[in-house]
């Protein structure tokens, strides 16, 4: 039989977060693999466990090579657990390649949760946190950076980031600059810490605040583009919400008055921009037949 690869979330900051499984997992295992040995001993001294299990490093410069390895230790029967320096490995963290060649042969990988500083800058942000998406670490270079912004800058959901605090000031204005300067965000730092402290405000004022020199472990939350207004919905997209409607069932009618209600627009103007889109040239029969 095969073993089982566990994930092993630990705390962002405050030991005392540490779930009560991590203590039962790191004294099962019979291997641990962890980003940093160092930071793997003052977590289990800090929770009183005692590991019989072999300890390994697993970190970004060893992953691809240690892979294999560890892969070789689960097939045999192991139980092998990934703890990486703080949250959820493989998130921001190593973890991904072990996690992907363990599935492929067919291994069990299960995870014991535990704190995320995704989700605690959510919460504690102000932004809204129904819809939200993880974008990790910003390129370094600033080029590539801005470009990744203004990708980015059309997306209304909540935004996450991780960054590094020496870079903190030349990303806000970035994002400043890619979102607008008033775009809302929330700058999280030392999270769970006994220095935390959660900055809200303009993107324009917090890189102010942020060229001053900030320290610690930063999470970026940013506020999503805003619904486009009346004036800024074109016919193409009126044209997509009537055909979304009706393929989900509504009559074109129903599907008309519907996005005209959503859009603050006459029924008529949204009527006329789906019979444009049916008469318009250049089309194929398959991609009329999908409009109208």
């Amino acid at each position: 039989m095969t073993g089982t690869l566990v994930l092993a979330g630990t705390p962002i900051g405050d030991v005392a977060d540490a779930p009560p499984r991590l203590a039962a997992e790191l004294a099962a295992a019979e291997v641990i693999a962890a980003e940093d040995t160092r930071r793997l001993r003052r977590l289990t001294q800090a929770l009183g466990v005692h590991t019989t299990g072999r300890v390994v490093s697993y970190f970004e410069g060893n992953e691809s090579a240690r892979t294999p390895e560890l892969v070789e230790a689960l097939a045999g029967g192991a139980r092998v657990l990934l703890v990486t320096d703080a949250g959820m490995p493989s998130v921001s963290d190593p973890g991904y390649r072990l996690v992907a060649a363990a599935v492929e042969r067919d291994i069990k990988v299960t995870a014991v949760p535990g704190p995320s500083a995704v989700l605690t800058a959510l919460a504690v942000s102000g932004l809204p946190v129904d819809r939200f998406c993880f974008e990790g670490f910003l390129p370094r270079k600033a080029g590539e950076r801005l470009a990744r912004l203004r990708d980015a800058a059309a997306e209304r959901r909540t935004l996450v980031y991780f960054e590094a605090p020496h870079r903190l000031d030349d990303t806000l204005a970035a994002m400043a600059e890619a979102f607008g300067a008033d775009r809302r965000a929330a700058v999280c730092r030392e999270l769970t810490k006994t220095y935390e402290e959660v900055k809200r405000g303009p993107l324009k004022d917090l890189a102010a605040w942020a060229a001053e020199g900030v320290r610690g472990e930063i999470t970026i939350v940013v506020e999503g583009a805003p619904e486009p207004g009346p004036q800024e919905l074109g016919a193409e997209e009126l044209v997509r919400r009537v055909r979304a409607r009706e393929e989900a069932g509504e009559r074109r009618k129903e599907a008309i008055a519907a996005v005209a209600a959503e859009a603050g627009l006459p029924k008529r103007e949204v009527f006329d921009a789906v019979v444009a889109a049916k008469n318009a040239p250049h089309q194929g029969p398959s991609e009329s037949k999908g409009i109208i």
